[in-house]
């Protein structure tokens, strides 16, 4: 018998900002004057607010984080493109999104501080925190998707996370889950090339990300993960998609840390300076500024009133994350255990007379 071709797939590239600020009118999506605007302010405040995190590891006052900047449009255009019925499900580097969502700054410090409140958005419940172990969030979206449409909402769920955590069993279980259920997930796979260290050419065979959707009977998109307008289209048509019971879509958003991947990792270690230099020319803020201007929305002036207004606000946000109230420091010693325990007693009073020393000789 002879072999007969049973199917054939192909995968598509979005792009509809260049990296000169040129817009491909026939993918422009359309959006209002004031909405460009606030996609540009929160890309901006995103990228001032990771600065930010940067100074204060360095000083001291915030413990080991995972920097997002060059990353603000696959998060920040996704999220414009959702309501507040849809659920948010992050990684760790998805800072923009999570400010967009109205997630105060003060909290993400918290969390990267070490306090357990950082955890906590009060009037946010369709937020999740941070995760920072890879990949164990896609099952969950899967199942909040689910949830969803057995309860019938008009609603979906967006999920990202990183090129490495597609070398994870959760990465499968969590897509394939939803394929086969049709859960309205919007994967967003945020592939900025390195997982730590690992290029991406050791962590997968495939050409691209998005092509293991087909493996699921999925649709899969290539976007420019630097356009914040291409990621903003992309995920409107997903979770459109989604919301009308067609199921998950899968989303590679192409794009690069121009950082570490945390504040514990020297990059100059692994990949070379020319690689970083040649992503940054593609910079998500720059190709949206000249936007902005091209269509005289945006000049000089209107930039140094945004840098004023992002500058106290963040400053507001660091006065509330220093002045938190973080209760007594042998707290943690009443969780260990839904009872109390001898050893962990002994380790309490040898905690706190270790603090008692350190008060007394400073």
């Amino acid at each position: 018998m002879p072999r007969t071709r049973l199917e054939a797939f192909e995968i598509d590239h979005l792009q509809v900002l260049d990296e000169e600020g040129r817009i491909d009118e026939a993918l422009d999506p359309g959006l209002p004057d004031e909405r460009l605007v606030e996609l540009y302010r929160a890309m901006v405040l995103a990228r001032e607010a990771d600065q930010r995190m940067l100074r204060l590891q360095r000083q001291g006052r915030l413990g080991t984080f995972s920097p997002s900047t060059g990353q603000e449009a696959a998060s920040c255009g996704p999220t414009l493109a959702m309501t507040g019925q849809d659920w948010f499900v992050p990684a760790f580097r998805e800072l923009g999104g999570m400010l967009m969502r109205g997630v105060p700054f003060h909290r993400v410090l918290l969390f990267w501080g070490g306090w357990e409140e950082g955890n906590v958005f009060p009037g946010l419940e369709r937020t999740l925190p941070i995760a920072v172990i890879v990949a164990s969030q896609i099952p969950h979206a899967a199942g909040i998707g689910y949830a969803q449409k057995l309860r019938g909402e008009k609603a979906a769920t967006v999920c990202w996370f990183g090129d490495g955590a597609t070398s994870e069993g959760d990465f499968h279980e969590g897509v394939n889950f939803a394929a086969v259920w049709r859960s309205p997930v919007v994967f967003i796979c945020q592939n900025n090339q390195w997982a730590i260290s690992t290029p991406l050419d050791r962590q997968t065979a495939s050409a691209t990300i998005a092509q293991k959707a087909i493996a699921y009977g999925i649709p899969g998109i290539v976007v420019d993960g630097n356009d914040p307008l291409g990621m903003y289209a992309a995920t409107h048509e997903a979770l459109e998609r989604a919301r009308r019971g067609d199921g998950p879509t899968l989303i590679e958003a192409r794009t690069y840390r121009l950082m570490m991947h945390t504040t514990a990792d020297d990059p100059s270690k692994y990949r070379k300076d020319d690689e970083v230099e040649q992503w940054r020319r593609r910079d998500p803020l720059v190709r949206m500024r000249r936007l902005l201007e091209s269509r005289d929305l945006w000049d000089d002036e209107r930039q140094q009133r945004l840098d004023a207004e992002v500058k106290k606000a963040i400053d507001d946000e660091v006065r509330i994350y220093e002045t938190f109230d973080r209760g007594r420091p042998d707290v943690y010693f009443e969780h260990v255990y839904g009872t109390p325990h001898p050893e962990i007693e002994r380790q309490r009073q040898e905690f706190l007379a270790g603090l008692q020393r350190e008060a007394r000789d400073a």
